[in-house]
């Protein structure tokens, strides 16, 4: 029992002092000084992530003109809370300010209404709404198993099928999301610029260069060093692990 209550306390005492932080780096942010904001807000994150968190850093870094590490922040927090149109809009912002303008390869409709579907409720969110159905699921099924009545056994019966199904895909698409974050494919470059090369050495062909704040996804990270890397617009090739931060 006093095992039980000491951790309640240090919990409670835990987030009391997280609110405290936020509190002090919100003020020092209302108060233009961006730079403390961004101490605070990183010392916050080491306690463990968050959606707010990293949207607030992402805004102190974009008023500093640190735009590769404000895109990296917001991205981080558009993976939490990929429905919050605030984070959308200033990530949307802060890429304008990127050198790079990559054309992403057009995707089949439904592929991408699946994409949005799925990123459009977070990982509990999805499931909740499997744990949800499974009750109904369970609910209609006792209607169905124990009623008399055929019109009710009919309502019963079909109602399970229809949140079984709910239950199935909600749970797939949670899955999906929490495989999304956990893979840590995605990456932002941090450098101002990088060439990227034909194979994983510097002596490789230069095939092009990226500049900081370009979104990259990570197709090949079998190397320590080196990680071959695909662009939205379909061209791959090979960077340094240093010049890169993954979301």
């Amino acid at each position: 029992m006093k095992k039980f209550l000491f951790f309640i306390m240090f919990f409670i005492t835990l987030t009391a002092n997280a609110a405290s932080m936020k509190e002090k780096a919100d003020s020092a942010y209302a108060a233009e000084n961006y730079t403390e904001a961004i101490e605070i807000y990183n010392d916050i994150l080491k306690e463990g992530t968050s959606a707010d968190i990293y949207y607030n850093l992402g805004n102190s870094y974009y008023k500093t003109d640190e735009i590769a590490k404000a895109i990296l922040n917001y991205e981080r927090a558009i993976l939490l809370r990929p429905w919050d149109s605030d984070i959308q809009h200033n990530l949307n912002l802060a890429r304008t300010k990127t050198v790079d303008k990559i054309t992403p390869v057009s995707e089949m409709f439904f592929v991408k209404w699946m994409k949005d579907l799925i990123s459009f409720i977070t990982v509990d969110g999805w499931a909740y709404l499997a744990l949800s159905a499974f009750i109904f699921a369970l609910v209609s099924f006792l209607v169905y198993f124990f009623s008399k009545t055929l019109i009710v056994r009919k309502i019963g019966f079909f109602s399970f099928l229809f949140t079984l199904v709910i239950v199935v895909v909600a749970n797939i698409f949670a899955m999906v999301q929490l495989d999304k974050i956990k893979s840590k494919k995605d990456a932002i470059i941090m450098s101002g610029s990088v060439e990227v090369k034909s194979t994983p050495t510097q002596s490789g062909t230069n095939l092009f260069i990226l500049h900081s704040g370009t979104k990259v996804l990570i197709i090949d990270d079998s190397m320590k060093e080196w990680k071959e890397i695909k662009l939205a617009d379909g061209k791959i090739g090979w960077i340094p692990v240093s010049d890169m931060e993954i979301i």
